[in-house]
């Protein structure tokens, strides 16, 4: 049996942090691609250090003309997420950061392996396994520990760019340990925060008193205590930060984007590839599945996971694990899955309406447990496959 009564740390970063900025910039990358073609292949990394930031990987749109008419707007499609996040330090500015574009066209034998020709379907992008994630522990059937860490940080930079707190910087990072009772969170045992400020004069205990109210509005209430330590700026001064500070890459903070620790990971990062990539599309599948098997009330908690191989369509697998919470046989639930949704790269994108824009609002601040939203962002999160799940079970 589970453990009831246990301590569970989650950690989030935010968009200003080094390695979210290079998955922001490849994830807008990719947005510009799919908004000008739906079926477009990108498969993008990031690198960003003091004053530099280079870009790299495949992309491929219908025709090579209008590949290379999009790759000459690559800089500025650059430029921008980093003027959004809010970067204009002297060693690390959107206007002025050298920016070295290294796309080139998606070789021809992954093309092969992964597009449909003749009789052969398409198949997925790459092996490997995924996984996703739901339990009861918060509103979005995330685990508490990230979802709330994720929420202190969303915050902040709500009030950063407002002017609200304007010696706030972009970068950031949050910590919660939660105490858990009965397998329920009940307090928060300890919070650590560093954000980046403006004025190298600002103490540990002045950033203090700016960020806890915000902190304090988005936990819920009594999770605070007496007892809660504080580790705010803990190093003291952080006026260096972002790239400059510290170099970035894409693809680096795949715990934070998921569920923090608590459930597995298949390896694959998500931002910077386009949906016919399985580590993106099939965990995002997965969590969808995950989420409605917990809301239809199957279960409290469940972990599912796919599995594929390159240029082959079916998943080679399909396993859920109810832990101890189900109440119907995980098997039966693995048949329901296979029976409701088509679990093929094309079939995922279809279901979950994928091939659009949506995908630069992913890079900070966890790809699950967002709100689902009106022009297709985030449809992972929709519950809407509960009552077709229940009937196949």
């Amino acid at each position: 049996m589970a453990r009831q009564d246990y301590i569970f740390t989650s950690e989030s970063v935010s968009e200003g942090h080094p390695d979210k900025v290079c998955d922001r910039i490849s994830d807008s990358i990719l947005d510009a691609f799919l908004a000008e073609e739906p079926e477009a292949r990108v498969a993008c990394e990031t690198f960003a250090t003091t004053n530099r930031v280079v870009i790299g990987g495949e992309v491929g749109l219908g025709t090579e003309a209008a590949t290379q008419e999009l790759l000459a707007k690559v800089d500025s499609i650059a430029r921008a997420a980093i003027a959004d996040i809010g970067y204009e330090q002297d060693k690390f500015h959107h206007a002025t950061c050298e920016i070295t574009n290294l796309l080139h066209e998606q070789s021809a034998h992954i093309k092969q392996g992964v597009d449909a020709s003749g009789d052969k379907p398409e198949g997925a992008g790459d092996q490997g396994i995924m996984f996703g994630f739901a339990t009861r522990e918060t509103p979005e059937l995330m685990p508490a520990p990230i979802q709330y860490a994720h929420a202190i940080l969303r915050r902040l930079a709500e009030v950063r760019k407002s002017g609200e707190q304007p010696t706030l910087r972009p970068d950031a990072k949050s910590q919660i340990s939660l105490r858990y009772v009965d397998g329920k969170p009940v307090e928060v045992t300890s919070i650590v925060l560093s954000t980046q400020h403006s004025d190298e004069r600002q103490t540990s205990a002045d950033i203090r008193a700016i960020v806890e109210p915000y902190i304090r509005e988005v936990l819920p209430e009594g999770f605070i205590t007496n007892d809660t330590a504080w580790w705010v700026n803990p190093t003291g001064t952080f006026v260096i930060g972002g790239p400059d500070g510290d170099a970035g890459l894409t693809g680096r903070k795949i715990i934070v984007d998921t569920y923090g620790g608590a459930a597995p990971h298949g390896g694959g990062a998500f931002s910077g590839k386009d949906p016919t990539k399985v580590d993106r599309s099939a965990a995002y599948a997965a969590r969808y599945l995950a989420k409605n098997i917990v809301a239809s009330g199957m279960a409290d908690k469940c972990t599912l996971q796919l599995s594929y191989a390159i240029g082959i369509a079916q998943p080679l697998s399909v396993y859920v694990d109810l832990h101890d919470t189900g109440q119907v046989d995980e098997a039966a639930v693995e048949r329901a899955i296979r029976a409701t949704m088509d679990l093929t790269p094309q079939g995922i994108r279809t279901h979950l309406g994928l091939n659009r824009p949506i995908y630069a609002r992913t890079a900070a601040y966890g790809h699950f447990g967002r709100a689902p939203m009106d022009d297709g962002g985030f449809s992972w999160e929709r519950t809407d496959l509960t009552d077709a799940l229940t009937r196949a079970v």
